[in-house]
């Protein structure tokens, strides 16, 4: 690549370069990345992919920038999101695996009891079924410090948070209700904002994540998310067969199940999860303010 003589400002590619590398001319390039090229073909994005070494969730997501105006109905409010009586189904015989489903803006359209005490057993079970009280991921990752206590590795769990909003920001460009959820988040949250102006994309699919329970202690869960396309998903929560995270997971379910005992060490103490604990080495700490609470 011919060098230009003169200092850079910035680290990265020039649009000269870049527009070099993926073999078209710097005008065309131009007008592309300022969104008044139409019709560029899916060889000339993958040619841009290529030369930006982009990964296979970041080249999907520069296909979704440029169909997004052919495909965009404008003036139609999204459907409202339900949860389908087969994913209903599926939730209740998923009984020992924690399992939340989401819609596009990460709000939790419904889980079952275990998913309930994994990720949110601070909040009201039936909150999902209310819409205008549905908890929200996203919301609850950036702005509630139960669940940010949560996550051992935060930092990591908040840049999946972002990637994952900036993918459906790009496919719902049109959802008010979305960029509603980001100026919030943008607002309360400096750590969002800063995530959110790095441009990084990741798609939630498969995640490790070391949780910090407060009923059942640490453990090691693998999130993932279930799509059969548009629409809600559905992300469980697995955990290795025979290990601690296993057993804990069962002392969770014991904890919240409508089957828990009512006598043991700790009979007489609720947990704030909604049942009982009767492992006597383990401990909660009593529910303390949220973020955003007066």
């Amino acid at each position: 690549m011919p060098g230009y003589g003169e200092r850079r400002r910035v680290p990265g590619l020039r649009r000269e370069e870049l527009a070099l590398l993926a073999g078209v001319s710097a005008s065309y390039y131009t007008r592309l990345e300022q969104g008044h090229a139409q019709g560029a073909s899916p060889e000339v994005l993958d040619a841009l992919a290529g030369a930006l070494r982009l990964d296979e969730s970041e080249r999907r997501y520069l296909h979704g920038l440029a169909q997004v105006d052919r495909q965009r109905t404008r003036g139609r409010r999204p459907a409202p999101e339900r949860v389908a009586p087969a994913t209903r189904q599926l939730l209740d015989v998923m009984g020992d695996v924690p399992a939340i489903v989401l819609g596009r803006r990460t709000d939790v359209l419904a889980w079952n009891r275990l998913g309930h005490a994994l990720f949110a057993g601070h909040l009201d079970p039936d909150a999902p079924g209310v819409p205008e009280q549905r908890p929200n991921m996203a919301r609850l990752v950036f702005l509630d410090s139960h669940v940010r206590d949560l996550y051992a590795d935060w930092p990591d769990k908040a840049r999946a948070v972002v990637g994952n909003l900036r993918l459906v920001a790009a496919r719902h460009p049109e959802d008010a209700a979305l960029h509603t959820l980001l100026g919030e988040l943008s607002a309360k949250s400096t750590e969002f904002g800063a995530l959110w102006a790095d441009h990084r994309i990741k798609a939630c699919t498969v995640a490790a994540y070391e949780m910090r329970h407060p009923l059942v202690g640490p453990l090691s869960v693998v999130q993932q998310t279930l799509s059969s396309g548009p629409g809600p998903v559905v992300v469980v929560a697995t955990t290795a067969a025979g290990s601690p995270s296993r057993a804990a997971l069962a002392l969770l379910a014991q904890a919240v199940g409508p089957t828990a005992p009512q006598d043991g060490p700790l009979t007489g103490r609720t947990t704030p999860y909604g049942g009982r604990l009767t492992a006597p080495e383990r401990a909660w700490p009593e529910p303390g303010p949220r973020a955003g609470d007066s």
